[in-house]
């Protein structure tokens, strides 16, 4: 298995707890538990680290991109302060059907590679809680970790079953985005980030 110089992570329910409504201001806003030590663990091993997330709260007029950018800034914030950090956040505004960029669609990992050219997909890891996640990775060709406790008791392994349905294969499952990091992502030869 080559290294990995890249992982990508969706936020809802692997950084965040999932609600069964949406995150709409940074008060309802609740890191996992150990979410921060795993990403700081990411960052001390030099890969980097891109969130990639579907926000439709905005195309419904639940949240504005202002709110989302507010959300995004305190996580990093954050984040920072436990000497963690995420390299690039790109979210998807749109509604299901309407654009490329959303999961499953590929366009939000594209957009990071332009921005940083070193990204190999081949050397990449998806993280994520859903199946538009994992189908997203594998038409990338990344390695795929399912985040089974997603922070909401009514959809947790929901998704492990869809997944399973659609005949995706794993790298890993994990139960949280630290067990994702300590059991499978570390457990690859890791190659620091260029420039």
């Amino acid at each position: 298995m080559e290294d990995i110089n890249t992982v990508f992570l969706d936020r809802d329910g692997v950084i965040n707890r999932l609600r069964s409504d949406y995150v709409t201001s940074w008060d309802t806003f609740e890191f996992l538990p150990q979410a921060k030590d795993a990403i700081r663990t990411l960052s001390a091993t030099g890969m980097r680290v891109v969130v990639v997330t579907n926000q439709r709260a905005v195309a419904q007029g639940l949240l504005s991109v202002a709110e989302l950018a507010r959300i995004h800034d305190h996580m990093r914030a954050e984040l920072t302060a436990a000497g963690a950090t995420i390299d690039a956040i790109y979210y998807c505004p749109h509604d299901k059907g309407l654009c490329a960029c959303r999961k499953p669609g590929v366009g939000m990992f594209l957009q990071a590679q332009c921005e940083f050219p070193e990204i190999d997909f081949t050397r990449s890891v998806v993280v994520g809680d859903s199946l538009s996640d994992m189908q997203a990775g594998r038409r990338l060709g990344c390695r795929l970790i399912l985040v089974t406790d997603t922070g909401c008791v009514d959809r947790d392994n929901e998704d492990l079953a869809a997944v399973q349905a659609a005949g995706i294969s794993l790298d890993g499952i994990a139960r949280t985005l630290y067990d994702a990091v300590a059991q499978h992502i570390l457990a690859v030869p890791v190659r620091a980030v260029d420039g």
